[in-house]
């Protein structure tokens, strides 16, 4: 599979809108899909990731996800499952649910809360791998999962043919991008999984880069594509100066120490129309002043 071809540069991790009762509102799951859809802000969209809010959903509700969107934009859009879990038994069943609904990809977060050890990492994935038909994306987000795939252990991994890529967090451990390219083969690609990180990517690993599994881009898919595209280019001033500006929106998502920007980026959402729905507690709506920040930022950068 080409990866970079089929799934382009602009993978967004679909926001799941929670009602008021904390319910999955699937139909305004699929207007969001639509949208973006309509207005190119994604190459591909992934259902639950951490921007969707998976590790609060049930396996069901994951099943029903993927589903529900696959037959509202599957013949528009390229679409990624996220099938990873606590215990490889359940990441093991989700992953054959996606291949049984014609997934091509799914992408498989670390094990969280367990830290498991290097080889237990590499047993896990390994086994997801040889449970069904598809190819895989490793997940590595140690800021959430309280472990790191290390790049030893990803080489190990590439060796296995159906895990093709691996989408890196990147931001608290920048070069280790560059780690995982030097410990994998030509054809396995790195996806940066940090807005804040789209330039310093590429500048790492040139084609073996796939993109960018972006969040922000339900709001500004279009301008991170551009700035892409400027660096690409050879416009180094011009892509700097547009992630300058796109900066302090990532950066507004995360005020009050939210170490995940989600509950914010759907307030962001709603100011542009979207039916983003509520969070799924623990996680909180935005507060009034959080919201005019938000408010500030995006009119400082034309949104509104």
């Amino acid at each position: 599979m080409n990866l970079k071809q089929k799934y382009g540069k602009i993978l967004v991790p679909l926001v799941t809108p929670f009602r008021e009762d904390q319910s999955i509102d699937y139909d305004a799951a699929v207007s969001i899909a639509h949208r973006l859809v309509d207005t190119n802000m994604a190459d591909s969209i992934i259902l639950s990731g951490t921007t969707g809010e998976f590790f609060t959903q049930s396996f069901d509700e994951r099943v029903k996800l993927f589903q529900v969107i696959k037959e509202a934009v599957g013949s528009k859009i390229p679409l990624i499952a996220g099938t990873g879990a606590a215990s490889t038994k359940e990441a093991v069943e989700l992953t054959k649910k996606a291949a049984e609904l014609g997934f091509e990809l799914v992408m498989v977060v670390a094990p969280y809360y367990t830290k498991p050890n290097q080889e237990e990492l590499y047993n896990h994935f390994a086994t997801v791998a040889k449970a069904a038909d598809v190819s895989i994306m490793l997940y590595n987000i140690p800021i959430f999962t309280g472990v790191n795939v290390d790049p030893v252990t990803v080489g190990r991994l590439a060796e296995i043919p159906n895990i093709v890529g691996i989408k890196e967090e990147a931001e608290l451990n920048p070069k280790q991008m560059t780690a995982f390219l030097n410990a994998t083969p030509e054809d396995f690609i790195v996806y940066n999984g940090d807005d804040t990180m789209v330039l310093e990517a590429y500048v790492q690993g040139g084609d073996r880069i796939g993109g960018v599994v972006s969040g922000g881009s339900h709001l500004v898919g279009d301008r991170i594509r551009t700035m892409i595209e400027d660096l690409l280019q050879g416009d180094v001033k011009k892509a700097a100066a547009t992630q300058r500006q796109l900066f302090k929106l990532f950066r507004i998502c995360g005020q009050n120490q939210r170490t995940n920007p989600v509950a914010l980026l759907k307030e962001g959402m709603k100011l542009v129309g979207y039916n983003a729905g509520l969070p799924r507690l623990p996680l909180a709506p935005g507060k009034p002043e959080e919201i005019a920040k938000i408010r500030e930022v995006m009119a400082d950068l034309g949104l509104l």
